[in-house]
């Protein structure tokens, strides 16, 4: 029995370091210390899916940051006429976005009275004041100044939401690139307020139907566009599986947060951050 156990172990090499006194280490470089001390139920006894509650939305904020790093690299570099390294920033939001999709397969595994058990502890607590969701919002366009106001008692996400509702969305960003190219994008478009909402503009379409009749010869500004109807298509997908998984385990009560609930993020279904990408498809 023993010789079968040893057949079963890996031995380590001996080149392998195990000597971290005074060499970084995983944990270190991780600061795993920190991360994994930064899980605290709240419910008293403590009740066993509350960490799942807590993990699910903690590694949320996780990929959001990274979201958020690489969006803000995309804007960058299209500013830059950069286009190629952006739609590498792009590409890897569209696989994060998939991850984070999937992650409500996870938190659904909560039922409504195992959920009951430890909602209270939650207060006012909710989703709708995540920042860095607002931000990812403002940075693809769906902007909304009002906003801000959920944020006036911390100080550095109010100033990360400013900052994002004053900038140029990523849209905006790939259209001025696009006029420095030599298309002719309307000046409407150009010298619209980027504080605000975008909302469809119809002059924009022909230009856009240029591109997508003959996409050999626009091939750069083809494979953009499609880029970010990838974009919106993932975030509209995480909506909906966002509301899928609120009305599976709170039906239609009423949000932590104070919002209808489930009513309300079906209306988020209704926004859109590029709609002349989707009238193309009409017009050709």
């Amino acid at each position: 029995m023993s010789e079968g156990v040893e057949r079963n172990t890996r031995a380590i090499e001996g080149t392998v370091v195990t000597d971290f006194e005074d060499r970084m280490s995983y944990g270190g470089y991780l600061d795993l210390e920190t991360l994994l001390s930064a899980q605290r139920p709240l419910s008293d006894p403590e009740h066993h899916d509350e960490l799942l509650f807590i993990v699910q939305h903690q590694t949320t904020e996780l990929w959001l940051k990274l979201v958020l790093h690489e969006l803000s690299a995309a804007c960058r570099l299209l500013r830059e006429d950069q286009l190629a390294p952006a739609l590498k920033c792009i590409a890897r939001v569209k696989h994060i976005q998939k991850t984070l999709t999937e992650q409500w397969s996870v938190l659904a595994t909560l039922t409504p009275a195992e959920y009951a058990q430890f909602r209270s502890v939650l207060g006012n607590a909710s989703g709708f004041q995540s920042a860095q969701y607002r931000a990812v919002e403002f940075t693809l366009g769906n902007k909304n100044a009002a906003m801000l106001r959920v944020f006036e008692a911390d100080r550095a996400a109010h100033e990360m939401l400013r900052t994002a509702l004053e900038a140029p969305s990523l849209y905006d960003e790939f259209l001025r690139m696009l006029a420095r190219s030599g298309y002719p994008i309307p000046a409407s478009v150009l010298e619209r307020d980027v504080t605000t909402a975008w909302t469809y503009a119809p002059e924009l379409v022909p230009v856009l139907v240029e591109i997508y009749a003959d996409p050999r010869t626009h091939w750069a500004a083809y494979e953009t566009c499609e880029e970010l109807v990838d974009l919106e298509d993932n975030f509209q997908l995480w909506r909906f599986r966002h509301l899928k998984t609120v009305e599976r385990i709170i039906g239609l009560k009423t949000g932590t947060g104070g919002s209808s609930g489930a009513p309300f993020l079906r209306r988020a279904l209704e926004l859109t951050f590029f709609p002349e990408l989707y009238t193309v498809r009409t017009e050709l």
